[in-house]
């Protein structure tokens, strides 16, 4: 065994360890240990800020995209608002131990569905230090022990926080060793981790496609895939306009760095003409390239809108920028074959006051969350009222979409008779 590889096996096994004792954990324990972890975050904001600065500046010397260095940017509004999340994971009910489903057997054998922790739980992360928060605070809600892996570009704000967060759990019910940075900085120690079968549970990676794809086919630890977001919106020719161009905005600009931003509008060829010029005022007031086909070029330059003839590659892309792909759609049925064709399963929003084409856009379509007169941007675990998320899942196991602490958590049976026997 290799120095690097023996390193993060003795890390996974402590967190083994540290699962006994978290697992007997009461809530009212796990919360307070939350909300020490918050209190220190920001005690120490200043501490946090100096250590990102360092690991921004290098992202900027080496000429790392704008959208990413804004991922990977805290400060002081920033470490207050992963505090907060920790706080608000601290107000959700604990699903450790939660009846999801009882029945007795003919026999008189009483069946039981029980929640538990997962155990250990490998995050493999890049750019953004939110989710070292977000992971350690939900994983820890949830009975389990998380081994945090985020890039080499996020290094010492990462060591920082954990530093922070470890530090806070000294005096608490919770083992120290329930929150640890996995070892190694090289590709090696990642798919040590992911082969660290037998004493890691379950790898969640959260990332670009590249980073999801080499987990999902290298790793021999069972995975929870979340997935990138090229996200459609689709405006019915029932739209009201202004709740239309709201949305689509409010998809597209809120935050264009992140996975539930909008990349594709689609438009119903009913109301191209008179709600298309609408929509291009507000992509120039916004500052949006528009990427579509020769059809819409008239209308986008003549509303003073950057224009780019679109390719397969643009209709498939995940831009993190101020861009869009646009297109003119026959009907319903040809904005469903598009999203078909074209989206990774995370959001679609339909705008419309139809009732039929709301039930098929919201029955036809297979992605994890399907908005109704809604932003994309409402995909997130805080905005559904889970206090944070470990990721977004766009497959189709137990876990789909925002994921919380229920879906951190799998189940045992418990079985009690009177002495039956078969």
């Amino acid at each position: 065994m290799s120095d690097e590889r023996e390193l993060v096996i003795e890390a996974a096994k402590r967190a083994r360890a540290a699962t006994r004792g978290l697992s007997i954990a009461t809530r009212e324990q796990k919360d307070a240990a939350l909300h020490a972890m918050a209190n220190a975050l920001i005690q120490h904001s200043e501490l946090i800020v100096a250590a990102n600065s360092l690991d921004v500046q290098a992202a900027i010397d080496n000429g790392t995209d704008e959208s990413i260095i804004d991922r990977l940017t805290l400060n002081n509004e920033r470490v207050h608002d992963v505090a907060q999340a920790l706080r608000s994971v601290a107000d959700i009910d604990d699903p450790v131990g939660s009846v999801v489903r009882e029945f007795t057997r003919p026999n008189g054998l009483n069946i039981k569905q029980v929640r538990v922790p997962m155990g250990v739980v490998a995050m493999i992360y890049e750019a953004r230090p939110n989710v070292t928060v977000d992971a350690a605070g939900l994983a820890m809600k949830s009975g389990n022990c998380v081994l945090l892996r985020g890039s080499s570009s996020a290094y010492n704000t990462n060591i920082e926080l954990v530093r922070i967060m470890r530090a806070a759990l000294e005096g608490t019910a919770i083992p120290i060793d329930a929150i640890q940075l996995a070892p190694g900085t090289t590709h090696e120690a990642v798919k040590h981790l992911m082969t660290a079968r037998g004493f890691v549970d379950v790898i969640i990676p959260r990332g670009g496609a590249g980073l999801i794809n080499r987990v999902v086919t290298e790793s021999t630890v069972p995975v929870i895939e979340t997935g990138v977001g090229n996200c459609h919106v689709f405006v019915d020719e029932s739209a009201d306009f202004d709740m239309a161009v709201d949305i689509v905005i409010n998809s597209k600009t809120q935050r264009v760095s992140v996975c539930n931003a909008a990349e594709t509008v689609l438009v119903h060829s009913a109301i191209a003409d008179e709600f298309l010029p609408k929509l291009m005022s507000a992509f120039k007031e916004c500052d949006v390239t528009v990427h579509g086909d020769e059809s819409l070029r008239s209308v986008v330059e003549g509303a003073d809108v950057p224009f780019e003839i679109a390719t397969d590659v643009d209709w498939g892309d995940e831009y993190y920028s101020l861009d869009i792909a646009a297109a003119v759609v026959d009907d319903l049925d040809a904005a469903i074959e598009h999203v078909r064709r074209w989206s990774t399963g995370h959001t679609e929003a339909i705008v419309s006051n139809d009732a039929t084409s709301i039930h098929r856009f919201s029955t036809e379509l297979d992605s994890a969350v399907i908005m109704v007169n809604a932003s994309t941007r409402f995909t997130d675990g805080a905005e559904f009222g889970f206090g944070a998320e470990i990721g977004i899942s766009t497959q189709k196991l137990h876990a789909r979409g925002p994921m919380g602490l229920a879906e951190l958590t799998t189940t045992t049976y418990i079985v009690t008779g009177t002495g039956q026997t078969r």
